[in-house]
């Protein structure tokens, strides 16, 4: 190859060089697809948005309300975390680009399917993202509820004597009978957990587990919920919120219960009757309840179950840990960009 010839490779190298780097600037200019999403303290907290900005470009839904007119034609996705961004027919009908509507976890009982599927646009939720954090919350409810952890906390802080009260004797969880409503992907790991601290462990399902599932975590099965109800000492519900579970635990369901057995709720706040509950903790037809959803949350401050020092609530933090929510957010990312690049999004809910 001559002096000429080589000169001459180097300048295709070179032109070839430079309009690669012109394609990655092209790239990077290009614009993202926009999102509406509410950032911040009622929807997905600010230390998230990178996970999504790396792929869209997020309008804050205080933004949306300020320039609706102008950004209407660019949403293409909406990502709603708890009941951030009230996803209605007017919403629905000002978003014609809109394709995806994509919930943060699994429960999609605060969204309607049907309407908005009825303009076009699919549904995704975040399903198995959630399981662990909130068969652990359940854990933790019963062994804080047994052992009287909040009670002991507000003696070590406002105690008048040295001594423990009889008032602060627990239970023991380890040998107790745990009876599980719900033994779904959730419930089979609280049943995982359970199994660690030697419980006997009962559980009402639509649809049996089989032999082996039962064999593998030591459960029982009981075709009649009435039969767990009666011989649990911890009755946990782990449901999902439908028509059929919509106060599946009322009056006629907690008199079946121990009188010193305890309500765990990991579900839904409407599956209990909280009413009924409120009255039978009066009456001390059971001996105590742990929380972590009710109607409404929060409780309102002046709730009566609020004053219950048997009683612990909390503000449906299940899924509320740094990790779980960090895998949350990038399975939103994930379905809203399947989604939009014309493939099937991996978690789409169907009714």
């Amino acid at each position: 190859m001559d002096l000429r010839q080589i000169m001459e490779e180097k300048e295709r190298k070179k032109l070839k060089e430079t309009e690669r780097a012109e394609g990655a600037d092209l790239m990077e200019t290009k614009e993202k697809p926009c999102i509406l999403a509410t950032i911040g303290q009622e929807g997905i907290y600010k230390c998230f948005a990178s996970c999504i900005e790396k792929h869209f470009t997020i309008i804050n839904s205080d933004t949306f309300v300020q320039e609706r007119e102008l950004l209407v034609h660019k949403i293409q996705a909406i990502f709603v975390l708890g009941q951030s961004i009230k996803v209605d027919h007017s919403l629905l009908q000002s978003l014609p680009k809109l394709k995806v509507v994509v919930n943060g976890g699994v429960g999609v009982d605060h969204l309607d399917i049907p309407l908005i599927n009825s303009f076009g646009v699919k549904v995704c939720n975040t399903p198995h993202v959630v399981d662990n954090a909130t068969a652990d919350i359940g854990m933790g409810l019963m062994l804080a509820s047994a052992r009287k952890l909040v009670q002991g906390h507000n003696f070590s802080q406002y105690h008048e004597s040295e001594s423990l009260l009889e008032s602060l004797l627990g239970n023991d969880v380890s040998g107790a009978t745990l009876g599980i409503i719900g033994m779904g992907r959730i419930g089979y790991k609280v049943a995982k957990r359970a199994q660690g601290f030697d419980m006997k462990i009962l559980y009402h399902n639509r649809h049996r587990r089989t032999e082996e599932e039962e064999k593998a975590v030591g459960a029982v099965y009981c075709e009649k919920m009435e039969e767990l109800l009666k011989k649990s000492d911890f009755v946990m519900l782990v449901v999902n919120l439908s028509p059929q579970t919509q106060k599946l635990i009322g009056a006629k369901e907690l008199a079946m219960m121990k009188p010193s057995s305890t309500l765990i709720n990991i579900s839904r706040g409407l599956v209990v009757d909280q009413d009924a509950l409120l009255d039978a903790l009066q009456r001390n037809i059971i001996k105590a309840a742990a929380l972590d959803v009710t109607y409404p949350e929060p409780l309102p401050r002046d709730h009566p179950l609020l004053s219950f020092p048997n009683v612990i609530v909390l503000p449906h933090m299940g899924t509320h840990t740094v990790e779980t929510t960090r895998v949350k957010v990038e399975t939103m990312v994930i379905n809203a960009l399947a989604t939009l690049n014309g493939e099937q999004p991996p978690n789409e809910v169907k009714i």
